[in-house]
């Protein structure tokens, strides 16, 4: 079940209304009942998966705190079951194909074994909070939750159920037991958020995939100005796809009085690769940090071990967005970024100061940085949304074709796209917007200050933007990209 479809706009008042109808002690039951639910509408099959999931982690948390002395052997059970459903699920023919590719190459011929099953919706994303939910209880953070059904409710509450954020067991968990009343502030700021994340995937993202996949599916037709735009587009899709469900899950959480981490703030005026990362994607990259990067020894050891460190973090999560090997040199790309980084110490201390006082960062300078690491970041985007290693290093060598040429290497590119004046405008528009949006969230929040406007100005705003929705939105229903990880 999509959020944008018709099937979650009748899904969803169903369930808000039943929900603060019920008293308190019954509302995580609804979650859970309506949480699978909406996982069943994808396949029915796979809710075994995370029930599965559910059924080890909560048992080996409970039993950790019976059995103290063999907690170790516990994690390493719960480790193995869970992402031994992800590794055959996900990664099995993966594997297959590089091992039988490797020894071909030392002319030893194998066939490789390869299993034609459909990856389950959201299984890398539900995986990733269970596993964080017994770390934590394994490390004494937590406490084990002892009503099953409570635990389920909070690891298939459906909003960030298949594409996050990624909520840590001390945020949503004591929520979603927690007593609740409604507040109509917080549902009416939570509905202004789930607006703005439909604006982002049927305005933005679903409008550039149509130019971006047209290229991206065919590279080798193309070249010059037409591949640049494309890469331009697709860093502006994923961007808005994914911050769009982010947002939708994080208002339509608001509405059942729970808050969820933010998992977006406005990655592209980031000043450095590092800078980025604490902005983009903040569950997977905080996730990451805490599980696999301090673990291995984070910043605390010399400074080889802390780029090994940087690279294999960074690899990993290559290898969780996508079983390729493109997947993983996007990430190792990022690792070695943030490795060339650490060798600068003005890096480092303007990437610190970002993060303490945000409001100092500006001038020319600031603005020189934004725009290099918006450059490298768009670059290594092409890895990510390319089909193998080889067609994105063909995109990143021929996109600079004819660039001597000015006048006719954009007038190219845009008689690839069939672009005229209308067509440019139409995404220019949304362009602008959502970069005085992201510019806006910088220091603070966009939608609180328009809230906080007179009303005759407020509701102008409102019915400019959906007017602006109706016109320009595209409303076939198109998945979210991160569904398939």
């Amino acid at each position: 079940m999509l959020f944008n479809s018709l099937a979650f706009a009748i899904f969803l008042p169903i369930v808000f209304f039943l929900y603060w109808a019920l008293p308190n002690k019954y509302r995580p039951i609804w979650i859970l009942i309506t949480s699978y639910y909406f996982y069943m509408s994808w396949n029915v099959k796979y809710v075994v998966l995370i029930l599965f999931t559910t059924v080890v982690s909560y048992g080996c948390a409970i039993l950790m705190q019976k059995w103290k002395k063999k907690k170790t052997v516990l994690l390493c059970a719960t480790l193995i079951a869970s992402l031994g459903v992800l590794f055959f699920f996900k990664y099995f023919n993966f594997f297959s194909l590089s091992a039988a590719n490797v020894l071909g190459r030392f002319a030893i011929q194998v066939h490789p074994v390869t299993l034609s099953l459909m990856l389950p919706v959201g299984i890398s994303f539900y995986t990733f909070q269970t596993l964080s939910y017994v770390i934590d209880v394994y490390r004494g953070e937590v406490e084990a939750e002892k009503n099953f059904l409570t635990y389920a409710a909070f690891i298939s509450f459906f909003p960030q159920l298949v594409a996050g954020p990624i909520e840590r067991t001390s945020n949503l968990l004591p929520q979603i037991k927690g007593e609740h009343r409604f507040d109509k502030e917080k549902a009416t700021g939570g509905l202004l958020l789930m607006a703005w994340g439909f604006f982002k995937k049927l305005v933005v993202a679903d409008n550039l995939a149509i130019y971006a996949d047209q290229i991206f599916d065919d590279v080798h037709y193309y070249g010059g100005f037409s591949m640049l735009l494309a890469a331009l587009f697709f860093t502006f899709q994923i961007y808005c796809d994914f911050s769009g469900y982010s947002d939708i899950a994080i208002g339509c959480a608001k509405l059942f009085d729970i808050n969820l981490m933010t998992n977006f703030r406005s990655p592209y005026f980031a000043i450095s690769i590092k800078d980025f990362w604490s902005r983009w994607h903040i569950s997977l990259s905080t996730w990451f940090r805490d599980y696999v990067y301090i673990p291995l020894g984070g910043n605390r050891v010399g400074r080889v071990r802390n780029a090994c460190n940087l690279l294999v973090t960074f690899l990993v999560s290559g290898l969780w967005h996508g079983a390729a090997w493109h997947f993983v040199v996007w990430g190792g790309l990022h690792g070695v970024l943030q490795v060339l980084e650490n060798c600068f110490p003005f890096m480092r201390k303007l990437t610190k100061k970002a993060k303490e006082e945000p409001e100092s960062i500006k001038g020319p300078a600031i603005w020189f940085c934004r725009m290099i690491t918006f450059g490298i970041a768009m670059l290594a985007w092409v890895f990510f949304r390319a089909e193998t290693v080889s067609e994105a290093c063909y995109v990143l060598l021929h996109m600079w074709d004819g660039i001597l040429h000015p006048v006719a290497y954009v007038t190219r590119g845009l008689a690839d796209f069939g672009m005229g004046i209308a067509e440019v405008l139409s995404l220019a528009v949304p362009f602008g917007l959502l970069l005085v949006y992201d510019y806006a969230a910088l220091y603070g929040d966009p939608i609180a200050k328009v809230r906080r406007l007179k009303k005759p100005v407020r509701w102008l705003i409102y019915y400019g933007f959906v007017f602006l929705v109706l016109m320009l939105a595209s409303f076939n229903a198109q998945e979210f990209v991160y569904f398939q990880f």
